[in-house]
């Protein structure tokens, strides 16, 4: 059974009146869409009461859902859109933070790039990779910055991306190539690399 075969039985039981299904997609989903949300509102405890909200908006539109995309493209769109409400009715702008926080580490998972021999001077070199790759995600325009999101970290396939944000899959390619293009950019000091090399 998929991913999305669970999240469809889950919906139909909580369509049918199974309030503690719901209770299981909250529980599968708060993370990502915690982590979702912290790339737009900066105070942990506003994330938390956006979360609250889109899971609450969530829970009063199943419904009305038939399923036609996955739970977890249509609970993105609503937790977006809570958070844009959110912004524009408190009139700020999406964080855009000007250092690297420990709780943006999440994103970047510095064993990934850590190896089996490591010592302090690889330590720190992976360390200032995670950063700067962090930094150039949440520098990118919302659009590139959700895509990469996605597709790297959530591991949203092109047509789940092209759903959620409403738009043909080759603008999501496009989105994407930019994104990683502007990373690659931040990147390649670090590495030594002039550029030559395809990210």
């Amino acid at each position: 059974m998929s991913e999305r075969d669970v999240d469809a039985e889950l919906v139909s039981r909580v369509q049918a009146g199974d309030k503690q299904a719901f209770d299981l997609l909250v529980i599968k989903y708060q993370r990502k869409i915690m982590r979702l949300l912290s790339r737009m509102i900066r105070d942990p405890a506003e994330i938390e009461d956006v979360a609250q909200e889109a899971f609450i908006k969530a829970y009063r539109a199943l419904p009305q859902f038939r399923g036609e995309s996955a739970f977890y493209t249509w609970l993105y769109r609503i937790a977006i859109n809570t958070a844009r409400n959110w912004l524009a009715a408190n009139k700020r702008a999406p964080s855009t933070p000007s250092a690297f926080e420990n709780e943006e580490g999440e994103t970047f998972n510095e064993s990934d790039v850590l190896t089996d021999g490591s010592n302090p001077e690889s330590e720190m070199a992976s360390r200032q990779i995670a950063e700067t790759v962090n930094k150039a995600i949440n520098y990118l325009p919302e659009e590139l910055r959700n895509a990469i999101v996605m597709r790297e970290i959530d591991g949203m396939s092109y047509e789940d991306i092209a759903e959620s944000m409403n738009c043909p899959i080759g603008t999501v390619r496009s989105r994407i190539f930019r994104a990683r293009e502007a990373i690659a950019t931040r990147l390649r000091p670090l590495l030594g690399d002039t550029g030559d090399r395809r990210w």
